[in-house]
């Protein structure tokens, strides 16, 4: 195998699904084969402390990703020397990049100067972001026209590519986020948690992810007091932290939804798998906002390997996370008005998945971690 830098300003501790994916695919290859360059802070040299993977923290945060400013110029430049370094030192064959833009543009650079290989990651929002400045649309067509590979999250993020003219599809290689089906696995109902997080004797729709606008909760906490005139038992847990978390809050207040919504930004992981096994359907009601689309959507595979049904909005790749129509469901959520209507239809049914599949089985075949590493590999030894 190959001796790859995974350059990535999203990896843990930081929160988010792509960081979690790099996670677990690099801490799952060789560790004589992969050296991560990540964003330095004082929380990621603590979490550094409790793992052996080869990392190095490096300053990956900068105000502006351009290249029209001299603040812009300056990241570039120095980020690409110190990496140009790190290649050397370490005899990296391939670099791959957790984005196109900030990480793609630094290894374009790199290869400008040295012609080292690099990969680069495509999770869907970002190009589609990208396409709304003619200067990143310029660094992304760059990025994608130079890089050895592009790996996509989703079919519907490879498509993206094409659609942007970034490049064609052949350069594309799906290759979507897995799950450690050891860790999540459907469990038996557990009354004493369902106590503990205030769900005894309710129907819990579940959604877990950062709290922002695109993920959907504001228009279904907006949805919950009419959900609740045709389902009086109904409650919404939303679990994540982010930046709505405050006007979430006060909806619940202004609603009076207290019995009905509980929103748990402080839950450790064993209660989030805990989460997940005791709710009854599980729900991201993501939608579209202006470029900002959900690229795929882990969570909802999560919930799957759970046992558990699950319910996402018609945006980005959220459909190639579910057998659709049999362990999940797609629905318009462009509107509170159009989420209290499908949701009303299928609630209203006896179950919301096809009952002759079995849904963790489903999930666990489609994407356990060791199929993806084995896809992984196969791709990084091309």
């Amino acid at each position: 195998m190959k001796k790859i830098l995974l350059l990535t300003e999203n990896f843990p501790p930081k929160e988010g699904g792509s960081g979690r994916w790099f996670w677990e695919l690099y801490s799952r290859l060789p560790r004589e084969n992969v050296i991560v360059v990540a964003n330095d802070t004082d929380e990621g040299r603590l979490f550094d402390e409790t793992h052996d993977l080869n990392i190095i923290r490096i300053q990956l945060e900068c105000a502006e990703w351009g290249v029209a400013s001299i603040e812009g110029v300056r990241f570039y430049a120095k980020t690409i020397a110190a990496i140009r370094k790190l290649v050397k030192q370490h005899n990296i064959d391939e670099v791959h990049c957790g984005r196109v833009i900030p990480e793609g543009v630094i290894a374009r650079g790199l290869k400008f100067l040295s012609g080292t290989q690099y990969r680069c990651f495509v999770h869907g929002e970002d190009v589609e972001t990208a396409a709304t400045s003619r200067e990143h649309s310029l660094l992304v067509k760059s990025v994608c026209k130079n890089a050895k590979t592009l790996i996509c999250n989703s079919e519907n993020s490879a498509g993206l590519i094409e659609k942007l003219e970034f490049e064609t599809k052949e350069k594309c290689e799906v290759l979507h986020p897995g799950v450690d089906v050891s860790r999540f696995i459907p469990a038996p109902p557990d009354e004493a948690f369902r106590q503990k997080v205030g769900w005894h004797g309710k129907r819990v729709l579940l959604t877990v992810g950062r709290l922002q606008r695109r993920k959907g909760q504001d228009y279904l906490v907006e949805a919950m007091p009419q959900l609740l005139k045709e389902f009086p038992d109904l409650f919404y847990a939303v679990v994540g932290r982010g930046e709505c978390h405050d006007e979430l809050t006060a909806m619940v207040e202004q609603n009076n939804l207290h019995d009905s919504v509980g929103i748990y930004s402080d839950m450790n992981d064993d209660e989030l798998i805990q989460c997940y096994q005791q709710c009854d359907v599980f729900i991201l009601p993501n939608r579209t906002i202006a470029n900002d689309i959900e690229g795929f959507g882990m969570v909802l595979v999560e919930a799957q390997v759970c046992g558990k049904p699950v319910i996402a909005g018609d945006s980005g790749g959220t459909r190639e996370t579910m057998d659709v129509g049999k362990t999940g469901h797609i629905i318009d959520c462009s509107s509170p008005d159009s989420l209290f209507n499908n949701l009303t239809k299928l609630l209203k049914k006896t179950s919301i998945n096809d009952t002759k599949v079995d849904v963790a089985d489903y999930a666990r075949e489609r994407f356990s971690w060791v199929n993806h590493v084995k896809k992984a590999q196969s791709l990084f030894e091309q």
